[in-house]
């Protein structure tokens, strides 16, 4: 079994944009107060490009594997959220996605039946599908640096 950790760090100051450090880069999300030129997606656009972006490399991948001839990837996605819950006003739904919706539009002279069996693999192995329909557990910590206790 061959397995990988990936890491990120966010940050943000008091009213400021969240950033969120990778391996090679920093990531920016929502809105900047200050430098309204710095403006980036919300995290939820970001968990949609995320996939797309997925799709996009494992598509690429098993077309190669599988000898076809993709010219280009198209990949539309739309994501239905009721955002009651995230600001607070009273509702019994959940904060998430609703519903995802996925349009791909792959430019191959390949037959449907050949295009159905990538997709088909490009679904079983893009980790990003993966953790959208699969439950993951997450643990949260939650670490207060500015708690002092005192020392008799």
């Amino acid at each position: 079994m061959s397995t990988k950790i990936v890491n990120i760090k966010g940050y943000a100051k008091n009213n400021e944009q969240f950033v969120v450090k990778t391996k090679n880069y920093n990531v920016r999300i929502n809105t900047n107060i200050n430098h309204p030129e710095l403006d980036a997606p919300s995290p939820i656009e970001y968990i949609l490009a995320g996939y797309a972006g997925c799709i996009n490399a494992v598509g690429n991948l098993v077309a190669k594997e599988l000898n076809i001839n993709l010219k280009s990837l198209q990949v539309s996605i739309s994501g239905e959220i009721n955002v009651d819950k995230f600001l607070g006003n009273p509702t019994a739904e959940r904060a998430g996605f609703k519903s995802i919706e996925v349009v791909i539009k792959p430019d191959s002279e390949t037959t449907n039946d050949e295009l159905q069996n990538w997709l088909s693999i490009v679904e079983s192995r893009c980790p990003v599908y993966d953790n959208l329909v699969n439950h993951t557990p997450i643990k949260v910590s939650l670490v207060n640096e500015y708690q002092t206790s005192e020392v008799n």
